[in-house]
């Protein structure tokens, strides 16, 4: 399956499928391609939509992890949508993680894979070698257990958007809301059910960081997907997606017998 981006109003997104909502949140370097086993293993028995977050175009003023969850209120009112299960990778974690603080009523499950939140290595913060197309490479491939993931196409995408004056303060400013968005103390208020599935050997968000997370939202099970970075969804698409159904149907059943 191609990945169609849709346009509405201010919007673009990915929707495709049908029945209850799957809404996923990117990363910072979040492609679409990123997504793609998920979409194309849950399409067939949920609506997944993924909403292109305007990390490189929205107003510097707002470029945070408050601004970004503001686009994402804005899009879940312009679609009507509801009762959602939210997934999120890296930076889009955190997003949901607020997100789900904000809105508890319209948050029914959360999903967390190599969130960010309470720590991150990344390197978004600082660009000390812009311009050196071997240490994008280096620190794409960084990202992944196997470094053959970061292919080609995925590193000179990283490598344009670090060229370009303009996306580079956005990341910057974003990457330094997220380091100071600490939300350690804010989490044990989230009761939905909630999913952790981590690369154990993520270099970005460690395993140490998963194990946190599972302390403080009581409402949590972690597993963890061996020899996998900080993207499992991209590495280990079908366990993954394995992990995701089985959490899914449980909580359904769970919804049900209640």
């Amino acid at each position: 399956m191609n990945l169609q981006v849709r346009e509405e109003g201010d919007f673009k997104f990915i929707d495709e499928g049908e029945g209850e909502v799957l809404l996923l949140l990117h990363g910072l370097f979040g492609a679409l391609s990123n997504w793609q086993g998920v979409v194309d293993y849950f399409s067939k028995d949920y609506r997944v939509i993924i909403p292109l977050m305007p990390i490189y175009e929205m107003p510097l003023y707002k470029a945070g992890v408050p601004g970004l969850v503001g686009f994402v209120e804005d899009f879940v009112n312009f679609k009507k949508l509801n009762n959602l299960t939210l997934l999120g990778n890296s930076l889009g974690g955190h997003v949901g993680l607020v997100f789900t603080l904000k809105n508890p009523k319209n948050v029914k499950r959360l999903v967390l894979t190599g969130s960010s939140g309470l720590f991150e290595d990344s390197m978004g913060g600082s660009f000390p070698k812009r311009g050196n197309y071997n240490y994008v490479k280096e620190r794409t491939e960084h990202t992944f257990y196997r470094p053959e993931t970061a292919t080609k196409e995925l590193v000179d995408e990283v490598f344009d958007i670090t060229n370009s004056n303009s996306k580079c303060l956005r990341i910057i400013s974003i990457a330094k809301s997220a380091q100071r968005h600490n939300m350690a103390k804010d989490i044990t208020q989230i009761t939905v059910p909630t999913l952790l599935i981590w690369g154990l050997n993520d270099t970005i968000t460690p395993p140490i960081v998963a194990h946190e997370f599972a302390r403080l939202i009581k409402n949590s099970e972690l597993y963890f997907i061996d020899q996998c970075g900080h993207a499992p969804m991209m590495e280990h698409s079908e366990k993954f997606n394995s992990i995701f159904k089985r959490f899914l149907t449980r909580t359904k059943t769970a919804e049900t017998v209640t």
